[in-house]
């Protein structure tokens, strides 16, 4: 049975698959309309999230020149500059949603990335521990919006079947940035020294001119929602829509009754704690990969060169499982085949201590598995949520609650720990197990829910969710 429901979201067939009441008007090309959907709307998000995660890692490079020489760092002071970015980082996504939809995304997004690439430059001229926590700090609270803000945004222009690939294609832009921040690093190393300036200095000064431009043309080039797009003809409009279940109207206000609906299903609060457990393993192999490698005996410029196959591993198996997620309408197999990469990469590292293949292909194996393993769960995730209430508080829950993996992740490497780091692979690899117990207990409550909907089916409207 089919129809709406009464958040306005289209229900969807047992396969997950979206339908809607209407037949597509004449003056309307499905085909040639979501072309130019992905043409107007993934291009520049992905631009803006390079840079954004780019400026946020980047740290990780300069901890492997003469940062902590230079700003005299000691003890575990490296690691609270990486864990301080979390706190407004995790505490503003929720409040930053809701800005995103009362200032239009086109706006609030160009904002946030502007400010950070306005901190990102001024962290390049540093000069103590208290300078580097401060533009830490307010690098946070710039890019709290964009991650989450730029997902709830996508979510609502396509399909169910249609947003894996469109998912995963935005999540690329974490790879392209942690592969492109290698091959950067290694070419800034070499201008240490020019206009008086370490080379560390210059990666923070050169990206954060390069966001700055980003955030101008990002005021100019990002699309906003549906309803306020006025690229699109009024059919046009009209079947977008329609196809994805919001012909009821632009949203309304989010009141703190939505907020506690939303965290007394289960559900919600798995999909946190499955994001939570796919974080720890990311920002692990961002921030300390450099630094992971570099014990192997590599010079510096070699060592920010051996941080981009690992990636592009993880970037090939993203964009096939993308492919092949959306044409089986399955997310949680994929999901559970790649934790399960993550935990045999960890296994190796913590097992094997004097073999460099071994090593570098536990590294292959945890990049592919935990960066690819990210896009599916946040689609599954997202788009079994109905409504922009429960959307807007769903992508910032579960891209908030799992963005304090990174604050588990930046104190589970410590340079005492150098260079076996049992304690910090040890950690990832509970925390994998968490995350395939909570993916596990996700699937069977999808599982149980659609199994009550259809036996229900004959009673009224339904919606379901995907598998």
């Amino acid at each position: 049975m089919s129809g709406l429901d009464e958040s306005g979201e289209l229900e969807s067939n047992g396969a997950g698959k979206s339908t809607f009441p209407a037949q597509c008007p004449p003056s309307v090309n499905e085909k040639t309309l979501v072309r130019k959907m992905d043409f107007k709307i993934l291009p520049m998000l992905f631009i803006i999230y390079v840079a954004a995660f780019l400026d946020r890692v980047n740290i990780s490079n300069a901890l492997t020149m003469n940062l902590p020489k230079d700003l005299h760092l000691v003890g575990t002071q490296r690691n609270v500059a990486l864990t301080i970015f979390f706190v407004p980082y995790v505490l503003f996504e929720i409040p930053s949603n809701i800005f995103l939809k009362r200032f239009k995304p086109h706006i609030w997004l160009s904002c946030c990335i502007l400010a950070f690439g306005v901190v990102m430059l001024a962290q390049g001229f540093v000069q103590n521990y208290s300078g580097l926590l401060a533009t830490r700090f307010l690098l946070g609270l710039a890019e709290a919006g964009i991650f989450p803000g730029s997902y709830y945004l996508i979510s609502f222009w396509y399909k169910r079947e249609e947003a894996q690939q469109r998912f995963t294609f935005y999540w690329c832009s974490v790879l392209i940035a942690s592969a492109f921040g290698g091959l950067l690093a290694s070419a800034i190393a070499k201008m240490d020294g020019i206009g008086g300036y370490s080379n560390w200095r210059w990666i923070f000064i050169l990206e954060g001119i390069l966001t700055i431009l980003i955030g101008i043309a990002a005021f100019f080039f990002v699309a906003d929602f549906p309803e306020e797009a006025t690229w699109l003809t009024e059919d046009e409009r009209t079947w977008v829509l329609a196809r994805t279940g919001r012909d009821k109207g632009p949203p309304g206000k989010i009141a703190i009754q939505d907020v506690l609906h939303f965290f007394s299903d289960l559900k919600n609060i798995l999909g946190g704690i499955i994001y939570f457990a796919i974080v720890v393993p990311i920002y692990s192999f961002a921030y300390f990969a450099p630094t992971i490698i570099k014990t192997l005996g590599y010079s510096t410029v070699q060592t920010q060169l051996h941080t981009v196959p690992p990636v592009a591993a993880a970037l090939a198996l993203a964009v096939i499982f993308a492919y092949l997620s959306d044409r089986s309408q399955l997310r949680s197999p994929y999901i559970a085949f790649c934790i399960a990469l993550t935990i045999t990469g960890l296994a190796i590292l913590i097992s094997v201590h004097h073999s460099f293949s071994a090593q570098y292909g536990g590294i292959h194996l945890i990049a592919m598995g935990a960066f690819a393993s990210g896009p599916i769960a946040l689609c599954w995730f997202v788009m079994n949520l109905h409504g922009h209430a429960n959307r807007s508080i769903g992508t910032a829950w579960m891209i908030g609650f799992g963005n304090i993996g990174g604050i588990v992740a930046t104190f589970s490497f410590l340079v005492t720990d150098a260079p076996r780091y049992t304690k910090g692979y040890t950690i990832c690899l509970a925390v994998t197990m968490v995350g395939l117990l909570a993916s596990s207990l996700y699937g069977f409550l999808v599982w149980r829910e659609n199994r009550k909907l259809r036996m229900a089916s004959d009673q009224g409207k339904v919606v379901y969710f995907s598998l």
